[in-house]
């Protein structure tokens, strides 16, 4: 990474930098200590070119970041800033950090690559929280080969996240080519359902062509304890996110944002039983989800219901990239293409837990036979 600039979310403590969050409670605020992605990035020899803007705290209220394709049009969030700085080639990589879809989403959204880790695969230590259970560190290039290069760098075990898994890290630049013509299972349940006409037929197309190229296809059906995946992981994410910010919240309320406030207010009168059983229907579903996940070689879903909407009060639908945070499960987005907005649209390739070689060559393999390269009009 000698001398390469990476963008990094304005949620990663960087030593003497201002860490705002996004939010006026943070306004002040400098920490004394860098994340350890940070120093890995930069013992690599990559160069911090800034920090990029993050809807407040990493959660719900949207930021300022305007969506290069059509300033109309949400960028995504929470990694909005970072989404969009790599899509208008401000840098060729930028981190961001999901805890339902801030990544997957935005980088679709923008038209650019995101990937996100298995739980557990790369350290947060030295990032702000939103919720323990569910946080993953994440981030934005224009390849698959981009993803690889920045995972090599940063997986590996860290003794002080305690989630940090021990396993050892694979040699992911070396076997990126190393993948022939896959088996998809394309889930047809919800995801192909809940999309709009247009992103079925892109994602019909796309895997048309996957297939010519030698991929074979399996439709897949998601589990019955899918069906409460989403709420649950709303529960636990606000009563973490409370637990969090409780000292915070009781002395200056009024500093948050709506959205977060309320998340908030409702986190903190969330009861022990609520989100127990939220807890533990979760470790049904990621166990649900790990079996249907080793059933192809990857699972494939469209990224997003639709190209991003133009609606500007929110940071548009997290149903598509949620369910892969609550199990941990390693997840890539790929632009695929324009709907007729001119707005991009993409596809999400995931695999069973720390097979992260295994996905990217596959989506590498993806890459080549898709053969996107999405770049926004200039002044959006």
């Amino acid at each position: 990474l000698h001398g390469v600039p990476i963008g990094i979310k304005d949620i990663y403590h960087i030593a003497g930098i201002p860490t705002t969050a996004g939010s006026k409670v943070y306004a002040d605020y400098v920490p004394d200590e860098t994340a350890v992605t940070i120093d890995l990035l930069r013992n690599a020899g990559a160069v911090i070119l800034g920090k990029t803007v993050t809807t407040e705290f990493a959660c719900l209220d949207p930021s300022h970041t305007k969506n290069p394709w059509n300033p109309a049009h949400t960028p995504g969030g929470s990694s909005s800033g970072s989404a969009v700085s790599v899509a208008v080639r401000m840098c060729p990589v930028a981190m961001g950090s999901q805890t339902i879809g801030s990544v997957l989403r935005p980088a679709s959204y923008n038209g650019v690559t995101g990937f996100k880790p298995t739980y557990g695969r790369v350290s947060r230590r030295g990032v702000v929280p939103v919720s323990w259970s569910l946080d993953t560190v994440g981030w934005m290039g224009r390849t698959v080969e981009d993803m690889a290069l920045l995972l090599q760098v940063m997986a590996g075990p860290d003794e002080q996240d305690p989630v940090a898994s021990r396993l050892p890290a694979g040699d992911y630049l070396s076997d990126l080519e190393s993948s022939g013509p896959p088996r998809i299972g394309l889930i047809t349940s919800f995801f192909m359902e809940e999309s709009d006409q247009e992103t079925q037929k892109q994602t019909r197309a796309v895997l048309e062509r996957l297939s010519s190229a030698g991929a074979s296809v399996v439709e897949l059906t998601l589990p019955e304890s899918f069906n409460t995946a989403f709420q649950d992981q709303m529960i636990i994410m606000g009563a973490e996110a409370a637990a969090f910010h409780k000292p915070m919240y009781e002395k200056q309320a009024q500093d948050y944002r709506p959205k977060l406030r309320e998340m908030l207010r409702q986190g903190l009168a969330t009861d022990a039983t609520t989100y127990s059983k939220a807890l533990e229907r979760r470790l049904r579903f990621s166990a649900d989800m790990r079996l249907l996940a080793e059933q192809a070689d990857v699972l494939l879903t469209p990224s997003t219901p639709t190209a991003p909407l133009a609606d500007l009060t929110n940071t548009g639908d997290t149903r598509f990239q949620g369910p892969w945070t609550s199990c941990g499960l390693p997840t890539i987005t790929l632009p695929t293409g324009l709907a007729e907005s001119g707005l991009p649209v993409g596809i999400q390739l995931i695999a069973p837990p720390f097979e992260e070689a295994r996905l990217l060559a596959i989506a590498r393999w993806c890459e080549k036979v898709i053969d996107v390269q999405l770049t926004p009009p200039v002044g959006g």
